[in-house]
This record gives structure tokens, sequence and C-alpha cells, in this order.
């Protein structure tokens, strides 16, 4: 399902713990970390959609979460041709996408990366919420920055008496003497053990 511009329907999901920490995925069998997000279909709302790719994606049901705020609008971005099938090139741009804030209430246990039989992820991990985007794939960074700086005005800051950090720099730059990559893969929770090329310390199986 397309509009007239040749996006599809789509709704992103940020996802928080209680330290305000936001998670993140990895592809399966691949080294770039993203949220979780998918298609609208006929006749879904994006909240429709968006508690359904909740459930495929990462196991979580509504009672599981609470919305803590969404995007104005549609943010839009462009897949370069060579990521679009033949048979659709020339009709299909991209993605345009509601994404939602959402608050977990559940535990980490809940999490679960093989619902369905093509999954999305092989591992995850929380992270600060201004997070390095150097591990997410070129064409989505824009689109990532723009929904964490617009639904960060719904965070309570401090969490749980921490301090803020400050610096939407920390959207495109990793920290010192680190990459984005080695930040994301500390605390890794993985479905696959195998995943992980070089283990990370404190891994634990998902489920």
């Amino acid at each position: 399902m397309l509009d007239r511009e040749g996006f599809r329907p789509n709704v992103g999901i940020i996802l928080l713990n209680a330290q305000n920490e936001v998670w993140w995925g990895k592809r399966v069998r691949e080294h770039s970390w993203q949220f979780p997000q998918g298609g609208i279909k006929y006749g879904e709302t994006p909240e429709q959609a968006m508690y359904r790719e909740l459930e495929e994606e990462i196991g979580l049901r509504a009672e599981h979460v609470k919305i803590v705020g969404r995007t104005r609008d549609w943010l839009r971005y462009e897949v370069p041709d060579h990521f679009i099938k033949r048979e659709i090139r020339g009709h299909y741009r991209g993605q345009k996408q509601i994404w939602f804030l959402l608050r977990m209430c559940a535990r980490d246990n809940d999490v679960n990366l093989r619902l369905t039989d093509h999954p999305e992820f092989d591992a995850w991990r929380w992270h600060e919420y201004w997070v390095p985007l150097d591990v997410v794939i070129e064409f989505k960074r824009d689109v990532y920055q723009r929904a964490l700086q617009e639904l960060s005005r719904f965070l309570t800051w401090p969490p749980n008496g921490q301090e803020r950090r400050h610096g939407s720099r920390y959207l495109r730059q990793p920290r010192a003497g680190a990459g984005a990559g080695a930040e994301l893969e500390r605390r890794v929770q993985v479905a696959d053990p195998a995943a992980i090329i070089t283990p990370p310390t404190a891994i634990k199986t998902g489920s």
C-alpha cells in the first residue's frame, strides 16, 4: 500500500525502560542495529499497527507497555534503488512513519525475539537515549534523529534521580575512543549466541 508519492505507511517504535534507556535490536545476521518498525496494513490505524509490530518483532503485548507520545506527523525516508526490488522501482520511494514512544512495564525476560518463523532481530540491548547513530543504516539516520528529538519532549528527567545527559551530538557521534558498534554491543541480550561474533561481556540468552 503506497501513497501517491510512492511512500509506504509505516510505524516506528522507541521503547524506554525506567532509566529512559532505549531498546535497540540487532538485525538478524547483520552488524546494524535499529528500532522495531513495520508497515501499516490496509484498515489498520497507526496505533493498531504499532501493537502488532511490537508483538511480532519483540514479543511484547499492549499490557507490557504504556504509550508516552507519538510524532505529530509522518517522517519520511527514501530507500536507495539498490535496496528496492526491480519490479517496484519507479513506484516505491521509501517509508513514511508515525513514531511512538513507549514505556516498558514488563520484565526484560518478557522480550521474545523468536515469536515468528522469520525474526527481525537476533540480539538486543538497552542504551542511553542520546545514542550514536552510525550503527543504523545510513538512509534511516535522519529520520531516527528527528524522531528521537521530537519525542524527547515527553521524557521525564531525571529518571530515578539520575542527572540528565544533554547533547544531541550523541545522536551521531560515538564516545571518544569507542565506535558506536562497541557501545551497543555491551550488555547484549541474544536470542542466538552465535549471532555475536565476538561475544561481549554479560551476555544472556533470549527467549
